[in-house]
């Protein structure tokens, strides 16, 4: 397979399975985005496995095994995944380590499906999301990452935070409450109500407390945004504020994560755009 046709099926990959980083990275030199395609191809395949494999826990380890065979410079098969993330790698300084920690946070989700603690959800937010962060800097900022790591760190908590408040119906179908218990003993809010689908104003304080954590993260995340060069603010800028318009969706849809998914329209995303280039 060549080079061009496996970044070509990474971007099918980010324009199906997320059309918001898909346009917020559009605008990205060709190098620098198709770099960004092919990381979250790798982070899609993470992922999928958790949610959709048949053996998720043999999977995922055959997956990190492909991982030390790339770590040693070799192909570990001609996938378009290994042959864009190769290519990649030959252009960008990259860390390895934040892509042994995104399956390690994968790894999390087979053996833990409560969590007790806002600092437990931030570990494993951390490592499911943050390290994506840590995986884009060399591609967005490869001479300012020291400075830029808090942040990426930041702006994965914010988006990790996102997509629990979103997706608090979808994850309790799959056994998974990732809202943390104390917080849910702090509103009243139980369980009980939550299998029966309870919005009322317990759920709406415990969302709101998690929305507002969220929303700080979005905040110090992008307090160093002119650390990027140029063209990749932007995108940063972008991704950020789409990821939190989420929120503001669920709260004009009253709160109801249970029957409608809250999304940012492409009117909205030109507005947001729009807001931030001035």
């Amino acid at each position: 397979m060549l080079v061009n046709d496996a970044y070509i099926q990474c971007r099918n990959v980010i324009e199906y399975h997320s059309k918001t980083f898909a346009k917020a990275f559009h605008h990205l030199p060709k190098k620098k985005r198709q770099a960004v395609w092919s990381v979250y191809a790798f982070c899609r395949q993470a992922d999928d496995i958790v949610d959709e494999g048949m053996n998720p826990q043999y999977e995922l380890q055959m997956f990190k095994n492909q991982l030390d065979i790339f770590a040693q410079g070799e192909l570990p098969e001609p996938s378009f995944l290994w042959i864009a993330l190769d290519d990649s790698f030959k252009q960008f300084n990259f860390d390895l380590a934040p892509f042994y920690e995104m399956i390690s946070g994968q790894e999390m989700d087979l053996r833990k499906n409560r969590y007790e603690t806002v600092k437990e959800l931030l570990d494993y937010s951390y490592h499911v999301a943050s390290t994506v962060g840590l995986m884009l800097l060399p591609i967005l900022s490869p001479m300012n990452q020291a400075q830029l790591k808090e942040s990426a760190i930041s702006l994965g908590y914010a988006m990790q935070l996102t997509n629990i408040l979103r997706d608090i119906g979808e994850d309790f179908d799959r056994n998974r409450i990732y809202l943390p218990h104390d917080l849910m003993r702090k509103h009243g809010y139980t369980e009980t109500m939550l299998s029966s689908r309870q919005v009322n104003d317990a759920f709406i304080l415990l969302w709101e407390d998690l929305a507002t954590q969220a929303e700080t993260y979005y905040e110090d995340a992008l307090e160093c945004v002119n650390l990027y060069p140029i063209n990749a603010r932007m995108p940063v800028k972008a991704a950020a504020h789409f990821y939190k318009g989420i929120l503001n969706s669920v709260r004009v849809n009253h709160y109801d994560v249970f029957h409608k998914r809250a999304v940012v329209s492409s009117e909205e995303k030109r507005e947001i755009l729009s807001a931030i280039e001035n």
